[in-house]
């Protein structure tokens, strides 16, 4: 499929996450397959006024791409100059934030609150459009709440606007993220629109991949909270989608190298300090359903150092018996002396 000029070459894309959808992570999940990554949201005021932190967050890895970075904030012409400043790296597309859930987000008037005014949505992709010459897209929700469920009118707010394209969470945001997701939004959403729908919640398994392209005919879907501790989930998607094969599970020794990757990539980016601390939830998340999983995930958190995270794999593998630990224990082993 086409994202406006942009070819996406595969049947999933990583979401934007905040807190975790880092160069380090969008860079191994391109490695596993992702089609295309959207980096952290970035404040639309914090890149106008030169803010440090967000200017950070706007870079790109040149090996994970097509890339796209997301904005947000709630005034059309701050919106476009921000979206200008972003440009500076290249991206490949530039995505609007109207569906963030956060007290702190939505409570300012932005992310998911934009949807209680689609003509404010229409404008701000107008501006952003106008503003940049590459394409523009817009992730939404279900609706702000239970009782305005508006994805389809917010959607062809966007179409009108010139989006590109346009991600759907099958979720209000007074759900956040707790179940039940409804994928037929996003199934009336296509049928409503022009563009590309890209679909979006509760995707953990090739299967359920498989079941919202079925279900909701959209364009792409979008992985987020399926991948964490799991970038290989992108590789399985395509293996079933494309030939019907339903790769297994990584064994432990796999998992625990590519946690280990993630992380040093995280380093050379970061420094070990703060890589380190970010790491803890990472490492948390590749060890879930593993043997001792609650006690390691416990360690995970007091992690600091890169000897630390060697040493916790190492007994991670000590304590799964699984195909190939022993050479990955051996060599956590070797990096520690």
């Amino acid at each position: 499929m086409r994202i406006g000029t942009v070819e996406i070459q595969g049947k999933a894309a990583l979401a934007p996450m905040a807190g975790v959808a880092d160069q380090a992570f969008r860079r191994i999940c391109a490695d596993y397959g992702a089609a295309y990554v959207v980096g952290e949201m970035v404040s639309c005021k914090g890149l106008a006024f030169g803010d440090k932190k967000s200017k950070e967050l706007l870079q790109l890895d040149k090996d994970a791409r097509p890339a796209g970075i997301q904005l947000f904030g709630d005034d059309p012409a701050t919106m476009a100059r921000a979206a200008s400043l972003a440009m500076e790296v290249k991206p490949d597309i530039i995505d609007i934030n109207m569906g963030c859930p956060a007290p702190k987000i939505a409570g300012n008037h932005c992310g998911s609150a934009l949807m209680r005014d689609p003509e404010l949505c229409r404008r701000i992709v107008e501006a952003v459009s106008q503003a940049v010459p590459v394409p523009v897209t817009a992730k939404i929700r279900k609706g702000f709440s239970r009782d305005s469920v508006n994805a389809v009118e917010v959607a062809q707010a966007c179409e009108a606007g010139g989006a590109a394209a346009v991600t759907v969470h099958g979720r209000t945001r007074d759900q956040m993220y707790a179940p039940p997701v409804d994928w037929d939004i996003i199934r009336q959403v296509k049928q409503a629109v022009r563009i590309p729908v890209i679909g979006n919640g509760d995707v953990t398994t090739p299967q359920e991949a498989a079941a919202l392209y079925e279900q909701t005919g959209c364009d792409l879907i979008m992985v987020g909270r399926g991948a964490l501790g799991a970038p290989w989930l992108f590789a399985r998607i395509e293996a079933y989608l494309v030939h019907g094969t339903l790769l297994p599970e990584p064994p432990v020794a796999k998992r625990l190298e590519v946690l280990c990757r993630q992380i040093q990539w995280a380093v050379s980016l970061k420094g070990e300090k703060i890589a380190l601390r970010e790491a803890r939830k990472h490492a948390a998340w590749y060890m879930r359903g593993l043997r001792g999983a609650a006690r390691f995930r416990g360690e995970a958190g007091q992690i600091e150092t890169l000897q630390d995270l060697y040493a916790l794999c190492s007994r991670v593998a000590a304590e799964n018996q699984q195909a190939g630990e022993e050479e990955i224990n051996s060599s956590f082993q070797h990096k520690r002396t």
